[in-house]
């Protein structure tokens, strides 16, 4: 890492070393297409997405969002249904992320900022490894040191686990990373797992709470600003 100095360990006292990126709604505007996909698997299943529904998935890992359908449509989840609905999903939404995934604001300067100051990064996601490869050919791999999907830990977020393997792979604590996060389930795993957070609301509002500086958007990402978040998160 360069000699620069993110935060004053007498004022926070632990400095940053790594960022943790979360991937839709954060990096990439893909909610949108997931809403698109959410909306027909409904369909598919005979009834419909509420907004109301669609907000309790955002966010969600596989598991949890199918299993918070099966219960909104008031479907017996049993385990075949439960897994053609999950292949069904994935389906959908390979096909959709093939037809291009819109960046959110910011996201793509931000990425190439946070690698210019030097920390170390991960790319922390409740998708599963198969979509996250997809969607990794338009981030860029190199932005990552290393990637956690919601398929490769015990439970996905709002659980502190992904956060958790993020660090570990990392060589760092929690407290050492601040996350990234767009939604209230990823911000609660984030915290959960001792990370400061970044909060930069996508589709929904995030409540605010303790180590969560919010943002309007990931613009202007760079050393001062990170100092800025970091000392704010620990204040």
């Amino acid at each position: 890492m360069p000699d620069l100095v993110l935060a004053d360990p007498a004022v926070v006292g632990v400095t940053l070393e790594g960022v943790l990126w979360d991937m839709d709604g954060t990096l990439l505007d893909s909610e949108k297409l997931w809403d698109v996909a959410m909306g027909e698997l409904a369909t598919e299943l005979g009834g419909v997405m509420t907004e109301q529904m669609r907000h309790a998935v955002l966010g969600a890992s596989a598991p949890d969002a199918l299993a918070r359908i099966f219960a909104a449509l008031d479907l017996d989840p049993t385990p075949t249904a439960v897994a053609g609905a999950g292949d069904w999903i994935n389906a959908r939404v390979t096909e959709l992320f093939a037809l291009g995934i819109p960046w959110r604001p910011g996201a793509r300067d931000a990425l190439r900022a946070v690698r210019a100051v030097g920390l170390r990064t991960a790319l922390v996601t409740n998708t599963e490894r198969e979509l996250a490869e997809q969607a990794l050919d338009t981030l860029g791999r190199e932005h990552f040191d290393v990637t956690v999907c919601g398929d490769e830990v015990p439970s996905g977020k709002p659980q502190p686990d992904p956060y958790l393997r993020a660090a570990a792979l990392l060589g760092l604590e929690p407290a050492q990373c601040l996350a990234i996060e767009d939604s209230p389930t990823g911000a609660a795993a984030a915290v959960a797992a001792g990370c400061a957070v970044l909060v930069v609301p996508c589709e929904v509002d995030v409540p605010t709470g303790p180590r969560r500086v919010h943002r309007t958007t990931l613009e202007g990402m760079g050393e001062s600003m990170l100092a800025s978040v970091w000392r704010a998160a620990h204040a």
